[in-house]
This record gives C-alpha cells, structure tokens and sequence, in this order.
C-alpha cells in the first residue's frame, strides 16, 4: 500500500485543481493520499468527489503555519473539525498575513529593479486562498527573471533574500492545542529541513511538542537526508510519535517531489487514524472521516 500524506493543490501554492490531483495520486498507484493545502480547507469537497471516483483513500488535513522559539515551521493537522471557530480564527489571520505580505514584497522587488505586480501574481495563483511568496516565485519564472521557485526563493524571496517580508504565524504550541480541540490530530511537518532553523527541535523541544500534543513526526521528506532521518526516526522511537512519509507534492511547483515518492508505512498510518478517532471523541466535534474509496467503489 502506498500512502502519501502531504501533498497541495491549486487551493494552496500547488499547480493542480484538487480533483487533478487526486487523479494523478491514482495514476502514481497512490492508495491513501493527504491533501494538506496550506492553512485552508477549501480543496477538500473537490478532492473528496474525485477521490470517490478515482478509488483513492483520502485523508483530509491542513499545513499550518506556525511559528516556534522564534523561528518558522509546518504543522501538519489531519482531521480537524474546519468549521471550529478558534480555528477558523487563526487559518483566517494566517492568510490575511500571507495577502497582506504581498504588496511589501512587491515593493521590496521594485526597490531593486524587478517589476512585477499583483496582477502578474494573480495570473498565475490560480484558485488558491491567499497569494504567497510561491506564487510571487511563479510570476518571476512567468517573467522570465528565475529559472524555477528554487531560484526565486534562494536569489530574492528566502529569509535572507532582499524581498523577503515577515508575516504572522501561529503558536505552535498553542495551534497543537487548537487542533486537538477541534477534534485532529498533528505531524510535525519536515522538522530538520536545512531551509529552517531547527535548533530548537531537539529531543527537549520535540519532547515540549509532545506534551503540548502533538501525535508525529513527518521523518520520511525530500528535504531530509538519510543520517537526518535515521536520527529523527530514532528521536520518534523514544518519544513515541508517529512517524510519517510524504512527497510534499506542489505539481510543476516543486520538482523532484512527485506522488508518491515518500511514503507513510500501514501501520504508522494506522496509529495515526487511532489517535484522530480518540481526538474526535474527545472534542465532541463533527470531523471529517477518512474517506474509504476503492476502484470498485
């Protein structure tokens, strides 16, 4: 079985409409996929009618932005009840960070000679929530400025990039909270990534994230070598956290992150779908199910 847990749409800084998505995981012999658009849920009907069709296992969830120890990280939520108001709160915050970062960044690219504007931006954002630094990136490719996102993102969006503009995030610990209370449960999203500071996801600090409730770790990432896994796994062992596998798919956005790459192993998935049915009891909350799909369905 292969089970993918982290993947974006078109509703978030990916390139594929949900329901294309969905299609090309079954194209991949994807059995289970996540579609965890960035800080929205908006993707999730869409993907959830083509899974039905496509004969793929879909688990709904949200990338959240979070911040921690002063530094930038992903919170994978799975299952969460998305109408919970303090939820809702938040994701609401968080995007209107990312749609208000946009014109500063904007401003900071012509202040050294690169012309692009919000319409640029627009053209190629497709159907997403919020315009974000991706699809800034995506509009310097269009124009011809960068080769790819990698390169819009090293050369001028980055943190240490002349057009980079801080925006707001939410609490880790304080979203962990949030999403047990609305019925999910959490991965830590490519913790050890060299693009982020990860000083303070040390044993100590993954243990804080535990005890605040976090469920897992996402071990298996592109963005994580061998030796880094092999230690995260180890960390995951001692803790007893989930350890999850995953493309980080962003269609033509992201290359090298094709369906299906990375996996999640049966049981890791398993034990993670335990603890989301515990969470819902817990909360009282109507959360989405896992929804089953087979081709023959």
């Amino acid at each position: 079985m292969r089970i993918d847990l982290h993947t974006h749409s078109d509703r978030s800084d990916g390139t594929d409409p949900p329901a294309e998505l969905v299609r090309r995981a079954h194209e991949r012999g994807v059995d289970v996929l996540g579609l965890t658009d960035h800080d929205t849920a908006e993707g999730w009907q869409e993907a959830a009618d083509a899974a039905r069709t496509a004969g793929v296992t879909l688990v709904r969830g949200i990338e959240v932005s979070c911040r921690f120890a002063g530094y930038g990280v992903h919170l994978l939520a799975y299952l969460p009840d998305p109408t919970y108001p303090p939820l809702v709160a938040e994701l609401r915050r968080v995007l209107d960070g990312r749609n208000e970062r946009l014109p500063a960044t904007l401003e900071k690219l012509r202040d050294i000679g690169i012309h692009i504007g919000v319409d640029d931006v627009r053209a190629v954002a497709g159907e997403t929530a919020a315009m974000g630094r991706p699809h800034v990136a995506d509009a310097l490719v269009a124009r011809g400025v960068v080769p790819d996102r990698n390169a819009a993102f090293g050369r001028y969006l980055g943190p240490q990039g002349p057009a980079y503009v801080r925006r707001y995030a939410a609490d880790l610990e304080t979203m962990i909270g949030t999403i047990a209370e609305a019925g999910g449960v959490t991965v830590l999203a490519h913790p050890w990534a060299a693009r982020h500071d990860h000083s303070a996801m040390d044993e100590r600090g993954l243990a804080r994230l535990k005890a605040a409730g976090l469920s897992g770790i996402e071990v298996d990432h592109h963005d994580h070598p061998g030796r880094t896994r092999d230690a995260l796994r180890e960390l995951a062992r001692r803790l007893d956290l989930v350890v999850t596998g995953s493309s980080d798919h962003h269609g033509t956005g992201k290359p090298d992150h094709e369906l299906g790459s990375l996996t999640t192993a049966p049981d890791q998935l398993e034990r993670l779908l335990e603890l989301a049915s515990v969470a819902s009891a817990s909360s009282g909350r109507q959360t989405p199910e896992v929804l089953h799909c087979s081709a023959d369905s």
